[in-house]
């Protein structure tokens, strides 16, 4: 089933995309399938700069490299082989904080509710 959207919603996101089509120029886009804009012509003033989320609009899905040139930390964004990533670096993930990916330790309600017993080196503070 389709989920629905307000009216405000389509309103706002048709502004954007027409925004997008007459004044913003294609940058690039990254792994999630987002796609990054700069203004055209900035006439004299520092140009803008947005993101057009792919699905669901989230800010965690938008990975470092991409960040640090939305907000004006770099004039570039960097490139895959750039020497900024790391061997040792992990791939961008998304927060996944209220959806089903989350962590939920041992013990957790969803997880069964059922938590190991006390090894016994825990002494709980009691007021003196």
């Amino acid at each position: 089933m389709k989920e629905r959207i307000s009216f405000n919603t389509f309103l706002s996101n048709l502004q954007i995309r027409l925004f997008t089509w007459r004044r913003g120029e294609l940058v690039g886009t990254d792994q999630f399938g987002n796609a990054y804009y700069r203004e055209k012509k900035a006439k004299g003033r520092r140009e803008r700069r947005w993101v057009i989320y792919n699905g669901e609009p989230e800010a965690t899905k938008v990975p470092p490299e991409w960040h640090g040139w939305l907000h004006f930390t770099v004039n570039e964004p960097l490139k895959e082989n750039s020497a900024f990533h790391k061997p040792w670096q992990k791939p961008h993930v998304p927060n996944a904080t209220g959806s089903l990916g989350a962590y939920r330790p041992p013990g957790h309600t969803l997880e069964g509710g059922q938590r190991g017993r006390a090894t016994g080196d825990y002494e709980p503070w009691t007021p003196g």
